[in-house]
């Protein structure tokens, strides 16, 4: 792995949309940037903050309220954000914020919630809240193999370009109907899967942090191993446990 290298990574609105222990994949990118000598210069970007060029964003998610703030928010920087997609950033959503990466978020009683099209999905509001553990099959990891706890009563729906982050083996993915869990386009992720996600799963962090690495330094760079045994273990335990 080459010396001296750096990611920029930004955490967005992490004040109104942090629910169910998000923040822990903040700290796992973080630490595993850390723990290779790979230097993180991190921004925690709030309401009414400009949106500055980063490697990976990250955002969490919350109830409707919070997400009802952060909406408005959020699409005042569409096209900035749309332009770092298109160069290349990453960007991971978790719940509410893997929402707003759609078109929108229809409410049952209330006004469309626009989002920011980083990926082409909307969600609409259901009636049945699904509540529990998750194993996903993935075709570009390895392990092969998402776990985490969905939480979440919006149905998400994937539209041409964008696939699935992968088939739902346990749990109701996006919307309990067609077996996908969460979505990806370009270097665009979302899910549902809270937990938090990547503590579990070390392999995914691994795989953002490469791709942030790419898009700053335009090439692919191996990363140095590390320990994982009890992340494994984790994960190992988790898979097809039951919902």
């Amino acid at each position: 792995m080459k010396n001296d290298l750096t990611i920029s990574i930004a955490h967005l609105y992490p004040e109104l949309l942090n629910l169910y222990g998000d923040l822990g994949n903040i700290i796992t990118l973080t630490k595993r940037c850390e723990w290779r000598g790979i230097k993180v210069e991190f921004e925690n970007i709030h309401v009414g903050d400009d949106i500055k060029s980063h490697d990976l964003y990250f955002i969490g998610g919350g109830q409707d309220k919070q997400q009802e703030e952060v909406a408005q928010e959020l699409y005042s920087h569409k096209s900035e954000l749309i332009a770092q997609r298109d160069d290349g950033a990453v960007f991971l959503g978790i719940c509410g914020g893997y929402q707003l990466f759609g078109h929108y978020y229809q409410p049952h009683d209330k006004d469309k919630l626009k989002g920011i099209s980083l990926m082409n999905a909307y969600t609409v509001a259901g009636k049945k809240r699904f509540i529990g553990n998750v194993t996903v099959k993935t075709d570009f990891l390895n392990p092969q193999t998402l776990v985490g706890f969905e939480n979440h009563s919006g149905l998400t729906y994937l539209e041409d370009g964008t696939s699935p982050l992968g088939v739902s083996v346990v749990g109701n993915g996006n919307n309990g109907v067609d077996g996908f869990e969460g979505a990806r386009f370009k270097n665009v992720f979302g899910t549902y899967l809270h937990g938090s996600l990547l503590p579990k799963n070390p392999h995914f962090a691994d795989y953002l942090i490469t791709l942030a690495l790419e898009k700053r330094y335009g090439e692919n760079i191996e990363l140095a191993p590390l320990d994982d045994k009890f992340e494994l273990d984790t994960h190992n335990s988790l898979i097809n446990k039951a919902y």
